[in-house]
Protein backbone atom coordinates (compact mmCIF):
# COMPACT_ATOMS: atom_id res chain seq x y z
CA UNK A 1 0.00 0.00 0.00
CA UNK A 2 2.87 2.39 0.74
CA UNK A 3 4.22 1.69 -2.74
CA UNK A 4 0.92 2.57 -4.39
CA UNK A 5 0.58 5.74 -2.32
CA UNK A 6 4.05 6.74 -3.47
CA UNK A 7 3.05 6.00 -7.06
CA UNK A 8 -0.01 8.25 -6.81
CA UNK A 9 2.11 11.01 -5.28
CA UNK A 10 4.81 10.68 -7.93
CA UNK A 11 2.39 11.05 -10.81
CA UNK A 12 0.07 13.62 -9.24
CA UNK A 13 0.00 16.66 -11.55
CA UNK A 14 2.22 19.37 -10.11
CA UNK A 15 3.91 17.06 -7.60
CA UNK A 16 7.26 18.36 -6.40
CA UNK A 17 10.24 16.81 -4.71
CA UNK A 18 9.96 13.33 -6.19
CA UNK A 19 13.13 11.45 -5.33
CA UNK A 20 14.70 9.80 -8.34
CA UNK A 21 13.18 8.14 -11.39
CA UNK A 22 10.18 5.81 -11.23
CA UNK A 23 11.06 2.16 -12.07
CA UNK A 24 9.07 0.74 -14.97
CA UNK A 25 9.65 -2.79 -16.20
CA UNK A 26 9.37 -3.85 -19.79
CA UNK A 27 6.36 -5.98 -18.87
CA UNK A 28 4.54 -2.98 -17.35
CA UNK A 29 5.18 -0.96 -20.51
CA UNK A 30 3.69 -3.86 -22.45
CA UNK A 31 0.69 -3.75 -20.10
CA UNK A 32 0.18 -0.09 -21.03
CA UNK A 33 0.28 -0.98 -24.71
CA UNK A 34 -2.19 -3.82 -24.17
CA UNK A 35 -4.66 -1.75 -22.13
CA UNK A 36 -4.09 1.73 -20.64
CA UNK A 37 -6.91 1.20 -18.15
CA UNK A 38 -5.38 -1.99 -16.73
CA UNK A 39 -2.01 -0.21 -16.58
CA UNK A 40 -3.48 2.74 -14.67
CA UNK A 41 -5.30 0.46 -12.21
CA UNK A 42 -2.13 -1.55 -11.70
CA UNK A 43 0.25 1.34 -11.10
CA UNK A 44 -2.06 3.88 -9.44
CA UNK A 45 -4.32 1.72 -7.29
CA UNK A 46 -2.60 -1.65 -6.97
CA UNK A 47 -5.45 -3.50 -8.71
CA UNK A 48 -3.31 -5.91 -10.69
CA UNK A 49 -4.28 -8.61 -13.11
CA UNK A 50 -4.06 -12.12 -11.63
CA UNK A 51 -0.72 -13.78 -12.31
CA UNK A 52 -0.55 -15.92 -15.40
CA UNK A 53 0.29 -19.60 -15.16
CA UNK A 54 3.81 -20.23 -13.89
CA UNK A 55 5.67 -22.72 -16.06
CA UNK A 56 8.70 -23.97 -14.17
CA UNK A 57 9.60 -26.18 -17.14
CA UNK A 58 10.20 -23.03 -19.21
CA UNK A 59 12.55 -21.75 -16.52
CA UNK A 60 14.44 -25.03 -16.61
CA UNK A 61 14.88 -24.82 -20.38
CA UNK A 62 16.00 -21.19 -20.01
CA UNK A 63 18.61 -22.06 -17.37
CA UNK A 64 19.98 -25.00 -19.36
CA UNK A 65 20.24 -23.00 -22.57
CA UNK A 66 22.12 -20.24 -20.75
CA UNK A 67 24.52 -22.78 -19.28
CA UNK A 68 25.03 -24.37 -22.68
CA UNK A 69 25.69 -21.07 -24.46
CA UNK A 70 28.00 -19.97 -21.63
CA UNK A 71 30.19 -22.99 -22.41
CA UNK A 72 30.70 -21.71 -25.95
CA UNK A 73 30.99 -18.14 -24.69
CA UNK A 74 34.05 -19.05 -22.62
CA UNK A 75 35.58 -20.72 -25.66
CA UNK A 76 34.89 -17.72 -27.87
CA UNK A 77 33.22 -19.98 -30.42
CA UNK A 78 29.72 -20.14 -31.94
CA UNK A 79 27.23 -22.66 -30.60
CA UNK A 80 26.61 -25.45 -33.17
CA UNK A 81 23.00 -24.28 -33.65
CA UNK A 82 24.30 -20.84 -34.66
CA UNK A 83 26.45 -22.50 -37.32
CA UNK A 84 23.52 -24.67 -38.41
CA UNK A 85 21.43 -21.57 -39.12
CA UNK A 86 24.30 -19.66 -40.72
CA UNK A 87 24.61 -17.00 -38.04
CA UNK A 88 28.06 -15.41 -38.18
CA UNK A 89 28.41 -14.52 -34.51
CA UNK A 90 29.61 -15.78 -31.14
CA UNK A 91 28.02 -15.50 -27.68
CA UNK A 92 28.99 -12.10 -26.28
CA UNK A 93 31.49 -11.77 -23.45
CA UNK A 94 30.79 -8.56 -21.54
CA UNK A 95 31.46 -7.55 -17.95
CA UNK A 96 27.82 -6.51 -17.40
CA UNK A 97 26.14 -9.50 -19.05
CA UNK A 98 25.49 -11.26 -15.72
CA UNK A 99 23.71 -8.14 -14.41
CA UNK A 100 21.66 -7.72 -17.56
CA UNK A 101 20.46 -11.33 -17.27
CA UNK A 102 19.72 -11.14 -13.53
CA UNK A 103 16.18 -10.62 -12.21
CA UNK A 104 16.87 -8.03 -9.46
CA UNK A 105 18.88 -5.77 -11.75
CA UNK A 106 18.53 -6.28 -15.49
CA UNK A 107 19.59 -3.73 -18.07
CA UNK A 108 18.36 -0.26 -17.06
CA UNK A 109 18.14 3.23 -18.46
CA UNK A 110 16.63 6.45 -17.15
CA UNK A 111 14.36 8.27 -19.60
CA UNK A 112 14.37 11.90 -18.40
CA UNK A 113 11.40 13.01 -20.52
CA UNK A 114 9.05 10.59 -18.73
CA UNK A 115 10.81 10.20 -15.40
CA UNK A 116 10.89 6.40 -15.82
CA UNK A 117 13.83 4.12 -15.17
CA UNK A 118 13.06 1.42 -17.72
CA UNK A 119 14.45 -2.06 -17.16
CA UNK A 120 14.29 -5.52 -18.68
CA UNK A 121 16.06 -8.86 -18.42
CA UNK A 122 17.73 -10.30 -21.50
CA UNK A 123 18.29 -14.00 -22.11
CA UNK A 124 21.40 -13.72 -24.24
CA UNK A 125 23.49 -11.47 -26.45
CA UNK A 126 25.57 -12.51 -29.42
CA UNK A 127 28.22 -10.49 -31.23
CA UNK A 128 29.02 -10.26 -34.92
CA UNK A 129 32.57 -10.00 -36.18
CA UNK A 130 32.04 -6.28 -36.83
CA UNK A 131 31.33 -5.77 -33.12
CA UNK A 132 27.56 -5.24 -33.39
CA UNK A 133 25.40 -6.85 -30.72
CA UNK A 134 22.45 -9.16 -31.37
CA UNK A 135 19.61 -9.55 -28.84
CA UNK A 136 18.52 -13.16 -28.34
CA UNK A 137 15.47 -14.45 -26.51
CA UNK A 138 14.84 -18.08 -25.60
CA UNK A 139 11.33 -19.50 -26.01
CA UNK A 140 10.19 -22.98 -24.94
CA UNK A 141 7.21 -24.48 -26.75
CA UNK A 142 5.68 -27.74 -27.94
CA UNK A 143 3.96 -27.74 -31.29
CA UNK A 144 3.72 -30.03 -34.28
CA UNK A 145 3.09 -27.12 -36.63
CA UNK A 146 5.55 -24.56 -38.00
CA UNK A 147 6.91 -22.03 -35.53
CA UNK A 148 6.33 -18.46 -36.68
CA UNK A 149 6.20 -14.96 -35.24
CA UNK A 150 2.71 -14.33 -36.62
CA UNK A 151 0.42 -12.76 -34.01
CA UNK A 152 3.40 -12.40 -31.67
CA UNK A 153 3.44 -8.62 -31.34
CA UNK A 154 4.31 -8.89 -27.65
CA UNK A 155 7.41 -10.93 -28.48
CA UNK A 156 8.47 -8.35 -31.07
CA UNK A 157 8.00 -5.36 -28.76
CA UNK A 158 9.93 -7.22 -26.08
CA UNK A 159 12.94 -7.41 -28.41
CA UNK A 160 12.61 -3.77 -29.43
CA UNK A 161 12.63 -2.58 -25.81
CA UNK A 162 15.78 -4.63 -25.19
CA UNK A 163 17.39 -3.09 -28.28
CA UNK A 164 16.47 0.39 -27.04
CA UNK A 165 17.86 -0.28 -23.57
CA UNK A 166 21.13 -1.71 -24.85
CA UNK A 167 21.68 1.14 -27.28
CA UNK A 168 21.40 3.49 -24.31
CA UNK A 169 24.31 1.59 -22.76
CA UNK A 170 26.45 2.84 -25.66
CA UNK A 171 26.40 -0.46 -27.56
CA UNK A 172 26.05 -0.84 -31.31
CA UNK A 173 22.97 -3.05 -31.55
CA UNK A 174 21.83 -4.79 -34.71
CA UNK A 175 18.24 -4.22 -35.87
CA UNK A 176 18.05 -7.99 -36.38
CA UNK A 177 17.28 -9.98 -33.25
CA UNK A 178 16.89 -13.75 -32.87
CA UNK A 179 14.30 -15.92 -31.16
CA UNK A 180 15.72 -19.30 -30.21
CA UNK A 181 12.85 -21.78 -29.89
CA UNK A 182 13.22 -25.06 -28.01
CA UNK A 183 10.37 -27.20 -29.33
CA UNK A 184 9.51 -30.30 -27.31
CA UNK A 185 8.69 -33.34 -29.42
CA UNK A 186 5.28 -34.74 -28.50
CA UNK A 187 5.24 -37.41 -31.22
CA UNK A 188 7.33 -39.96 -29.29
CA UNK A 189 5.64 -43.24 -28.41
CA UNK A 190 6.29 -42.85 -24.69
CA UNK A 191 7.56 -40.34 -22.17
CA UNK A 192 10.39 -42.47 -20.67
CA UNK A 193 11.13 -39.68 -18.17
CA UNK A 194 12.57 -37.31 -20.75
CA UNK A 195 11.67 -34.74 -23.38
CA UNK A 196 13.43 -34.29 -26.70
CA UNK A 197 13.78 -30.71 -27.95
CA UNK A 198 14.55 -29.36 -31.39
CA UNK A 199 16.24 -25.97 -31.54
CA UNK A 200 15.36 -23.45 -34.23
CA UNK A 201 16.23 -19.79 -34.71
CA UNK A 202 13.89 -17.16 -36.14
CA UNK A 203 15.26 -13.72 -37.07
CA UNK A 204 13.27 -10.57 -36.45
CA UNK A 205 14.13 -7.10 -37.75
CA UNK A 206 12.95 -4.66 -35.11
CA UNK A 207 12.57 -0.92 -34.73
CA UNK A 208 12.62 0.84 -31.35
CA UNK A 209 11.29 4.14 -32.75
CA UNK A 210 8.03 3.76 -30.82
CA UNK A 211 9.54 3.28 -27.35
CA UNK A 212 10.06 6.90 -26.26
CA UNK A 213 6.62 8.02 -27.44
CA UNK A 214 5.09 5.08 -25.55
CA UNK A 215 6.93 6.06 -22.36
CA UNK A 216 5.68 9.63 -22.56
CA UNK A 217 2.14 8.40 -23.21
CA UNK A 218 2.43 6.01 -20.24
CA UNK A 219 3.43 8.91 -18.00
CA UNK A 220 0.48 10.98 -19.20
CA UNK A 221 -1.76 8.01 -18.42
CA UNK A 222 -0.49 7.86 -14.84
CA UNK A 223 -0.77 11.62 -14.39
CA UNK A 224 -4.56 11.41 -14.64
CA UNK A 225 -6.56 10.62 -11.52
CA UNK A 226 -9.27 8.73 -13.40
CA UNK A 227 -8.52 5.52 -15.33
CA UNK A 228 -8.64 5.92 -19.13
CA UNK A 229 -10.86 3.89 -21.41
CA UNK A 230 -10.16 0.20 -21.88
CA UNK A 231 -8.66 -1.26 -25.01
CA UNK A 232 -11.42 -2.57 -27.24
CA UNK A 233 -10.16 -6.16 -27.00
CA UNK A 234 -9.18 -6.23 -23.31
CA UNK A 235 -10.66 -9.44 -21.90
CA UNK A 236 -9.77 -8.40 -18.34
CA UNK A 237 -11.76 -5.18 -18.51
CA UNK A 238 -14.66 -6.99 -20.14
CA UNK A 239 -14.64 -9.49 -17.28
CA UNK A 240 -14.57 -6.76 -14.64
CA UNK A 241 -17.50 -4.96 -16.27
CA UNK A 242 -19.59 -8.10 -16.62
CA UNK A 243 -18.78 -9.29 -13.10
CA UNK A 244 -19.73 -5.86 -11.73
CA UNK A 245 -23.04 -5.85 -13.61
CA UNK A 246 -23.98 -9.31 -12.37
CA UNK A 247 -22.93 -8.49 -8.82
CA UNK A 248 -25.09 -5.35 -8.87
CA UNK A 249 -28.09 -7.43 -9.93
CA UNK A 250 -27.68 -9.64 -6.89
CA UNK A 251 -28.10 -6.62 -4.63
CA UNK A 252 -31.25 -5.25 -6.25
CA UNK A 253 -34.11 -5.28 -3.71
Amino acid sequence: MRFMAATRAFFRPGAQGNSGPYPLSRTKLQLFLDCPRCFHLDRRTGVVRPDSAFYSLNLAVDALLKREFDFWRLRGEPHPVMQLFGIDAVPLRHRDLALWRDTPTGVRSVHPQSGFEVFGIVDDLWQHEDGSIVVVDYKATSTSGPITLDDRDGYKRQMEVYQWLLRRQGLIVSDTAYFLFANANRERESFDRRLDFTLSILPYVGSDNWVEDALIAAKECLMTDNPPASSADCAWCAYRRKAGEETDKLHIV
